[in-house]
């Protein structure tokens, strides 16, 4: 394969990751990873590296909108990263002391679960929902737009959430990717926040997430340009275009993307944690 076909190819299939990315809040990188280290055959190092960068500019391009637009809740988003971030350099850390296959495996089947989770029949949020004690302390609840005007929503369990949000940090730093099906969860699932206010602020937190892994790969010549320019530009491309799509795109249409997306994702990396791929 040329030079010229393969760049062409990743930029291609890099903004379709970053489209789909945009879409669900997972990021670009569960697609990416796979993408190159399987189709392309590139070094699953090197994969990783092109990948964490991908999320940085993934999230980058959708953050944007998505705050212009009303729906990233910031304080949330903010207060959050403090734990993916240590979460993020801890994974990093640990990466060469510890088996990622067993990760990936162990990893896998937390996705098909939280597929389940993600589509089956949410109970009614109750008319008047009583405000947490630490979401009014830090000021977390919020507002979002939809066809009917601004809603209202409260936000609960937030140690809960936190406690997530360090698990996702760690396997970002652990696998190379945006770990945001774990963040979208844990934001929709347990602390009760609206999934469109879920996918765009986890957008917003997946490259700060990546950005602190990355460096450490960057640190280890991990980061090729030559790989790492294609996929950014196409990455960046999809999530800008996603973040126009989703503004007026179902909710329940999105959780269906997202489960299909997050059960082949868990499907792949069971695959790869037991070929020992990963």
């Amino acid at each position: 394969m040329s030079v010229f076909l393969f760049t062409l190819l990743v930029l291609l299939g890099s903004f379709i990751a970053g489209l789909l990315g945009a879409l669900t809040g997972l990021g670009g990188g569960v697609v990416i990873v796979p993408l190159l280290a399987l189709v392309f055959h590139v070094d699953m190092r090197y994969a990783i590296g092109a990948s964490l960068v991908s999320v940085i500019a993934t999230s980058s391009g959708a953050a944007a909108a998505y705050v212009r637009e009303g729906f990233s809740n910031m304080r949330i988003g903010m207060f959050l990263e403090i734990a993916t971030t240590v979460g993020a350099i801890a994974g990093a850390m640990i990466a060469t002391h510890v088996s990622t296959s067993t990760i990936a495996i162990v990893f896998g089947f937390v996705l098909l679960y939280s597929a389940y989770l993600s589509v089956r029949k949410q109970p009614a949020p109750p008319l008047n929902p009583t405000q947490d004690r630490f979401s009014r302390v830090l000021r977390l609840d919020g507002n979002y737009p939809t066809e009917k005007g601004s809603q209202a929503y409260t936000v609960h369990n937030i140690p809960l959430g936190f406690g997530f949000m360090f698990g996702a940090g760690t396997l970002s730093g652990l696998l190379g990717i945006g770990s945001g099906a774990v963040k979208v969860l844990a934001m929709d699932q347990a602390m009760r926040i609206p999934f469109k206010v879920s996918t765009t602020t986890s957008n917003f937190m997946i490259g700060v997430t990546a950005a602190a892994s990355a460096g450490v790969y960057l640190a280890r010549g991990y980061i090729d340009p030559g790989i790492a320019m294609p996929v950014v530009l196409g990455a960046l491309g999809g999530s800008m275009l996603g973040a126009k799509v989703l503004i007026n795109a179902r909710t329940k249409t999105l959780r269906i993307v997202f489960s299909v997306v997050i059960v082949a994702l868990g499907a792949e990396m069971i695959f790869n944690g037991f070929t020992g791929r990963l």
